[in-house]
């Protein structure tokens, strides 16, 4: 990041001092998975080919539950939207694909696993009026839905574990801006260290680069 911005660096001095300024993010302790090959994610080339969708969970400082919808492009690797609330059914998962789609398009397919929102009725009765394919991970398998769990990796760690929220206002306020960083500012060694952004408009030359594309949902 502070070679983009133009200053001429060395990468053992960057890392000595942000170790002694204690700015890495704290390492969580991973589940132990059964050992298995799983089946590899197919590879997309569009943008709009296949979204990915999950929820991840957390608590508010007294204790209340709160869940967030998180929804990524699974080629240029944008989220296009995280839903905070208690409670997020399959007829507001709905809405969310629907309100994203208006701003960009729907996906030919959306990979999601099989908790009872994302098998409702009423997301169901969306995808067929929208022919949107529904891909249900197996049962067991998060590694089915890769580019999901790798953002929500990164959501978890460098953001939802750095703040301790008091609203849902707050929490909306705090995610929503880290969306837009990781979407505008956060270079992804997938995209040759480019933005999610700019990896986009690269891909759409007919955008004008001066819209930004983070657009609060």
């Amino acid at each position: 990041m502070l070679r983009r911005e133009g200053l001429r660096v060395n990468r053992k001095r960057v890392y000595r001092v942000y170790r002694a300024a204690n700015l890495q993010v704290r390492k969580r302790i991973k589940r132990r998975v059964a050992l298995g090959r799983g089946n590899p994610v197919p590879q997309v080339g569009r943008r709009n080919e296949r979204w990915s969708l999950d929820f991840v969970h957390d608590t508010l400082r007294f204790g209340r539950k709160i869940r967030a919808l998180t929804v990524v492009d699974d080629y240029t690797r944008e989220c296009m939207a995280i839903e905070v609330d208690t409670s997020i059914g399959g007829t507001r998962v709905a809405r969310v694909l629907e309100r994203i789609g208006l701003q960009r398009g729907l996906p030919d397919t959306i990979v999601l696993d099989n908790g009872p929102e994302l098998t409702s009725l009423a997301l169901l009765s969306w995808s067929a009026s929208q022919h949107v394919r529904l891909h249900h991970i197996a049962p067991g398998k998060p590694t089915q839905n890769a580019y999901i769990e790798s953002f929500n990796g990164k959501f978890r760690d460098e953001c939802l574990n750095e703040h301790a929220f008091d609203t849902i206002a707050e929490a909306r306020d705090t995610i929503e801006r880290w969306r837009c960083d990781y979407n505008s500012a956060r270079p992804h060694g997938a995209l040759n260290d480019r933005t999610p952004e700019e990896f986009a408009r690269a891909a759409i030359n007919q955008l004008d680069p001066r819209l930004p594309l983070c657009v609060g949902y």
